[in-house]
């Protein structure tokens, strides 16, 4: 029962990122948004472990988050980079 509501929060936060992704207003509100969307990846590898109790969805998980950590980083340098008039998007 605790894994169908950790399941069921996961799905909610990734459908809340997923709208973050596609409605964000700047780059960097979409960075954060794809950056939820892959930590719930993350939380759904671990609820297929536990439920399986095969370890392999672990390291189908650390491998999520270090490709995740990477990318995050290397969108933040990109927006970085951008000038301050093209990071804004107009509403």
């Amino acid at each position: 029962m605790i894994l169908t509501a950790l399941i069921l929060l996961v799905l909610a936060a990734a459908a809340l990122a997923t709208l973050g992704i596609l409605r964000g207003p700047t780059h960097s509100d979409r960075v954060v948004a794809l950056d939820i969307f892959l930590a719930a990846a993350v939380a759904l590898c671990i609820a297929a472990s536990l439920h399986t109790g095969r370890t392999v969805f672990l390291d189908v998980g650390i491998g999520l988050a270090l490709v995740g950590f990477v990318a995050t980083i290397g969108w933040a340098r990109l927006i970085d980079r951008t000038p301050r008039d093209r990071a804004q998007e107009p509403r």
